[in-house]
């Protein structure tokens, strides 16, 4: 059995083991589209082929650009890294400024793009990018090379002896990929990951996946171009899972439906729109239906795994599943056991509700310079504990600083920064990364992370606010989308709210509130006496120097285009807080 060292190993071990009909499955027109096992090492054999006639050779950087996760990223992967060059995966959304910044610093010389809306954004900085000898599409564009121009060129076979040579020169410990992190603040920084750093965590990582190899479906919709879901694609492709891609994140309900997988990966922020989403339709029923609805809600929210709440509260969710949590799976495809969450905390109720309605939402943590997983969930053996992130994966050591900082040592640790000494001697020192996560080890070796230890404040009290808890905690009311707790050096929290305007004006016209535009929300009595109870509500459990003492409503929605959040979801706290500085000065009478 092929031994699996390197990332282009994965789809070789699957042809063995597999050989799946369907291993990769992309929507086109209406239609979806697989390639085998064998279709997809046979292309990706013509791509490594094609790159060597343009004269590609190790070491060489190839940037990927992709509006949406689809089979030829996959195959493009595979046949660049097995000449040994890299691929350098860009987040299609970011600024044009950003494009040119990653394309130049990466020194990447060929571009493959997804679609026009990416191309059109290469296009404009292509002049200031002098390495770049080339760009091609994906889709058919008629001012733009395709390509199958590369699969073209790859078709005559005679060079297959010098791909299997450079093959078999790429080390496990060879760079495989620059992901460069979509950063809070300052520049991207470019991730060195080696094979042996993915090979390693998908390995691991598929030790905790509750999965029937061989014989399921998964969905793949976040970012590949986030390590967290290109780990999962090959970890996938090791357990001979058919790969789905989704169109986008509007139609994953219907995809959901379409494909019926029985694993996804998602991050908290899905979650909890999904979960809204069910909520909405319990409100709109009525009578019996809406009280059975929310009796098996309040049962879900008190869930605890391994029977821990004893037989009577079993029995009750066992008729709760068979009349409600049954439908909820049903809507999301009928098969749906096992959801791996991650990229941000996740609130423990979430964990509860969906575990409760046996949709094992099981989170762990990760960074993109550990590739990515440290730790995580898994419901055998006794390995699922709510509020935590999970037992560290095997072969990875997880210390805590003296500060309370996470410290990590393990084969998944990234080779450093490109190009850039100075920040890497910053993050790894004597073997560890660390992470500028605070957290705690309990007794049982589950990691619980309590903070970003960059992210935590001190009002001008001297006392320590960690915004993220208090985040959480406020995230749960329906009326708020999104919260920024502000409050660094001042004399008190406070907060900058996006509402969730879809829930708010429903609630105001069942109130008979009337407002014309979402500028009149957030200055509206009745609308801010509504949040005061919201945020009354939220601030109950926490000490009085971290109680969010004001709020301020933000008429616009907070978006990844417009810079408020990075591509993974997580607040840029400086630009939300340059944005609106006038509503902060206003709170601290500046």
């Amino acid at each position: 059995m092929q031994n699996i060292t390197r990332l282009f190993d994965f789809p070789y071990y699957q042809l063995e083991k597999y050989n799946l009909e369907k291993s990769l499955v992309t929507k086109y027109d209406g239609q979806w589209i697989a390639t085998s096992t064998q279709e997809y090492v046979d292309q990706a054999n013509a791509i490594s082929r094609g790159l060597l006639r343009l004269g590609i050779k190790p070491n060489d950087k190839i940037a990927l650009i992709s509006m949406n996760n689809r089979s030829e990223w996959n195959i493009m992967d595979i046949g660049i890294l097995q000449l040994g060059a890299q691929n350098v995966p860009i987040y299609p959304t970011i600024s044009e400024e950003e494009y040119a910044y990653v394309l130049n610093h990466s020194e990447s010389i060929y571009c493959f793009v997804s679609c026009r809306e990416v191309y059109d954004k290469v296009k404009v900085v292509q002049n200031r990018v002098p390495a770049l000898k080339e760009v091609y599409s994906f889709d058919d564009l008629s001012d733009c090379k395709n390509w199958k121009e590369i699969l073209k060129l790859g078709e005559d076979t005679s060079n297959q002896g010098e791909v299997e040579k450079l093959k078999d020169a790429v080390k496990t410990e060879d760079l495989a990929t620059l992901i460069y992190t979509s950063g809070t603040t300052g520049k991207p920084k470019g991730v060195m990951l080696s094979h042996s750093n993915l090979v390693s965590n998908a390995l691991e990582s598929a030790k905790r996946l509750a999965i029937d190899y061989g014989q399921v479906k998964c969905l793949s919709f976040l970012p590949i171009c986030h390590v967290y879901e290109r780990m999962m694609i090959y970890l996938y492709q090791y357990a001979g899972v058919t790969i789905y891609f989704a169109e986008s994140l509007d139609k994953i309900s219907e995809n959901l439906k379409e494909t019926a997988p029985h694993v996804m990966t998602a991050v908290p922020r899905l979650l909890e729109k999904v979960y809204d989403k069910i909520l909405a339709k319990g409100k709109s029923l009525t009578g019996i239906k809406k009280a059975l609805f929310f009796w098996a809600v309040d049962l879900g929210l008190e869930y605890e795994p391994y029977g821990q709440n004893g037989w009577w509260y079993e029995t009750k969710l066992k008729l709760a599943r068979k009349l409600i949590f049954s439908k909820w799976k049903e809507g999301l495809g009928g098969n749906l056991s096992l959801i791996s969450s991650g990229s941000a905390a996740l609130q423990p109720r979430l964990a509860r509700i969906f575990n409760a309605a046996e949709l094992g939402v099981m989170e762990g943590y990760g960074l993109t310079e550990t590739s990515p997983v440290v730790s995580v969930n898994d419901m055998r053996n006794g390995g699922f504990r709510i509020g935590t992130v999970g037992k560290p994966l095997d072969r990875t050591e997880v210390k805590i600083a003296d500060d309370g900082e996470i410290c990590i040592k393990g084969p998944q640790v990234m080779i450093g920064y490109y190009n850039d000494a100075a920040q890497t001697e910053k993050v790894l020192q004597d073997g560890y990364f660390l992470t500028g996560d605070i957290g705690e080890i309990d007794a049982d070796g589950f990691l619980k992370i309590t903070d970003r230890k960059k992210e935590m404040f001190k009002t001008s009290g001297g006392k320590y606010v960690a915004p993220q808890l208090l985040e959480n905690r406020f995230k749960q009311s329906q009326f708020i989308e999104q919260i920024m707790v502000v409050g660094e050096g001042e004399k008190m929290p406070a907060a900058l709210i996006q509402p969730d305007f879809e829930y708010l004006h429903d609630w105001a016209v069942k109130d008979g509130i009337t407002i014309p535009e979402n500028s009149d929300i957030v200055i509206n009595e009745k609308v801010l006496a509504k949040y005061q109870e919201e945020v009354d509500k939220a601030n109950e459990k926490f000490a009085k120097w971290e109680k969010v003492k004001v709020f301020r409503l933000t008429p616009d929605v907070w978006s990844i285009n417009d810079g408020h959040l990075t591509p993974t979801m997580k607040l840029r706290r400086k630009i939300v807080k340059e944005k609106y500085i006038d509503l902060y000065n206003d709170i601290y009478g500046h």
